[in-house]
């Protein structure tokens, strides 16, 4: 299947599921913000899916600012990035629920410079399945209960420039 290629609501699973996710919103920022970055990963637990994009480096724009000396050059580039997210949160959640066949909920983005990554977090409902967690009704642990492992690892992507 082609990263192009229409994909039915839900239809995916797996790693199959955090690969698509991941191309997807490299893709996104390729076509919107001119460059991707170095690698992306994908996390899935219950009703929470987290990418992290390492290394988008620094555009032009960004790298003169942040070559200048200028006392609150990070904090500058960090609000243009966070900008640029909210102005994609609507392609980024469409594209999250297209893939998985939920709703996206909420979705949050941070940006942060030194290292540079930047983790995108959407909370879906309902949950997917095969990605667990264990609720804990008041906080409480009980005998025996334990949090279970998502039985799909994280699916990295790595990227050339």
């Amino acid at each position: 299947m082609s990263p192009d290629q229409p994909v039915a609501p839900g239809e995916l699973r797996g790693g199959h599921l955090l690969s698509a996710i991941s191309n997807g919103i490299v893709k996104l920022m390729r076509e919107h913000y001119g460059r991707g970055p170095m690698q992306a990963k994908t996390y899935v637990l219950d009703d929470i899916v987290v990418c992290v994009l390492r290394g988008s480096g620094f555009t032009a724009l960004e790298q003169t600012m942040m070559d200048s000396d200028d006392h609150d050059r990070g904090e500058r580039v960090i609000a243009m990035r966070e900008d640029f997210q909210r102005l994609m949160a609507e392609r980024y959640t469409a594209m999250i629920e297209q893939l998985t066949g939920r709703k996206v909920l909420a979705f949050l983005s941070q940006a942060h410079v030194e290292p540079d990554l930047t983790p995108e977090m959407f909370f879906i409902d309902p949950p997917l399945e095969g990605f667990g967690a264990v609720d804990l009704p008041d906080g409480k642990t009980r005998p025996g209960l334990r949090p279970s492992s998502a039985q799909h690892p994280a699916h990295a992507v790595g990227l050339r420039r």
